[in-house]
């Protein structure tokens, strides 16, 4: 696909823009994107920009800045939101309840839910079940369903041995 822009290089770089449901896209060489203000070519893909840019879609209509600046760096919460970046590892701690909330409010839970790569062994898939199987255990404790909370367990310590495959059946 040629650029639109000279017609005569080779398109490289494809850009889509969505705007009220209008779609736009856009084919330029690398060299018609550079002369265009809309992107920025010279670095890396600045990712920082797509999560500030997100983090404002999530708290847009909070005007107020929540005070709070990293023990370690100085970096201030809302240095945070316009740079989209920690200036420390401490940055997590001290930002830690509202980056949960912000992550909450993009991908609508805190917790990966990722796929498990085709290759990967079953010991991955049965950790994964383990892990959810525990936390449906404290829920049955909470409730006081110990009859749920004994398969549970029970459940629990199947997949724990087929994982080391030491155990005799249950022991």
């Amino acid at each position: 696909m040629l650029c639109q822009s000279c017609n005569k290089n080779n398109a490289t770089i494809h850009f889509t823009k969505i705007i009220n449901g209008n779609i736009e896209e856009t084919h330029l060489c690398d060299s018609c994107a550079k002369k265009k203000n809309d992107f920025d070519l010279d670095f890396p893909f600045p990712f920082q920009k797509i999560f500030t840019g997100l983090i404002g879609s999530v708290q847009e209509g909070q005007q107020e800045f929540k005070n709070i600046t990293c023990p370690k760096c100085g970096l201030t919460y809302k240095k945070f939101l316009e740079a989209g970046r920690f200036g420390c590892d401490k940055c997590y701690e001290a930002f830690e309840e509202d980056v949960e909330s912000l992550v909450k409010g993009i991908h609508g839970h805190t917790e990966h839910k990722g796929k498990i790569p085709a290759g990967a062994s079953n010991k991955i898939q049965h950790k994964k079940a383990i892990d959810s199987l525990r936390k449906e255990l404290e829920e049955s404790i909470v409730k006081e369903d110990f009859e749920r909370a004994a398969f549970l367990r029970d459940e629990i310590k199947r997949l724990s041995c087929n994982i080391s495959q030491g155990c005799d059946e249950y022991d």
